[in-house]
């Protein structure tokens, strides 16, 4: 399927703006340029079939633009646009690729803050919908978007092409960075991290500012020049954000089972005490966790915050040198 010889074409429009609408409604793309953004470049072109409902990963799920019935075209063409993520590749059961939900994108490209003439690198390719939305507003030529794997690389390659867009789109691992194209002024992730690569740092300008999915929120670093190489700090938006995880670095342990053993069970499925788990990873067992967050009055992700220093990274709450901080592994 192309834009040039698109057969939903006309339908995507009015599906497409009025997701636009959706997103602003929200509170979300206020900057004129994103929303042109979003409002021009075609969703439907990367997602030309997703697994939808209760049977993810299952032929009954499927739903795609060739579908010989109509009625599940017009289901594959809607949900294409509708503000929810789509899971776009399974493999062995197993989820790892998704489109994101459109207005936690718009969200999240905000947040990034970027400004023309400025060089981005994206960790995470998807089916490349987040890289065409980024060309769009800086230009091809200043967008790099790197996945480990060859399939999803190479199904992003058409979707672009199809779109009239023309990033960089690389194979490799994301956590290594890409030098090649660099330096960068900004680094967005569209995967969990368990710790933040060092060599995206090396990889980034004085300045630069790095966003990426961390322990079910949002974290946004600052980069900068120190005494002993490049640095970084920031803090957590309040955004709850859920993504595939970064493959290339090792698992942080997970929140369920045992992690979970003697927290209250409506604690336990609180979304805040589960951020502060995932956060803290083995540093804080749950009960240890559950006297802290009762102890600072439930404090929101936002309070929360990432420094990475002298070959160190460690998360804390409301100071970086202040009594509650926690290593996080260093890669």
């Amino acid at each position: 399927m192309d834009a040039r010889t698109d057969p939903f074409a006309v339908a995507a429009a009015e599906e497409r703006w009025a997701m636009v609408r959706g997103i602003v409604a929200g509170g979300a793309l206020g900057d004129p340029a994103w929303r042109a953004a979003f409002e021009q470049v075609p969703r439907h072109l990367f997602v030309p079939y997703y697994f939808a409902g209760d049977f993810v990963g299952d032929e009954r799920g499927r739903l795609w633009c060739e579908d010989p019935d109509p009625g599940r075209r017009t289901r594959w063409l809607r949900g294409a646009y509708a503000d929810t993520p789509l899971a776009i590749r399974i493999r062995d059961g197993e989820l790892i690729s998704s489109s994101s939900q459109p207005s936690l994108m718009a969200r999240m490209l905000e947040e990034l803050d970027v400004r023309d003439g400025q060089r981005v690198l994206e960790i995470g390719t998807g089916s490349g919908y987040n890289a065409a939305l980024l060309a769009h507003r800086l230009g091809d030529d200043a967008v790099t978007t790197i996945d480990l794997d060859p399939e999803i690389t190479e199904a992003a390659r058409r979707h672009l092409d199809a779109a009239g867009h023309h990033p960089a789109v690389v194979t490799g691992d994301g956590a290594r960075g890409w030098p090649p194209r660099g330096p960068y002024d900004r680094i967005i992730a569209t995967c969990t991290l368990p710790c933040v690569p060092w060599p995206w740092l090396e990889q980034c300008v004085p300045g630069a500012r790095i966003l990426a999915p961390f322990a079910t929120g949002l974290i946004v670093l600052h980069v900068r020049e120190g005494p002993h190489g490049k640095c970084a700090e920031g803090r957590f938006l309040h955004t709850a954000a859920y993504f595939v995880p970064l493959r290339g670095l090792p698992a942080r342990t997970a929140v369920r089972g045992p992690r979970l053993a003697g927290v209250p069970r409506h604690i336990g499925e609180n979304d805040l005490f589960r951020f502060l788990l995932a956060l803290t990873g083995e540093a804080l067992d749950p009960r240890e966790a559950l006297s802290l967050w009762r102890r600072e009055r439930r404090p929101g992700r936002e309070r929360f915050g990432i420094t990475l220093a002298d070959g160190r990274q460690w998360a804390w709450l409301d100071d970086p040198a202040g009594p509650y901080a926690w290593p996080l592994p260093s890669v």
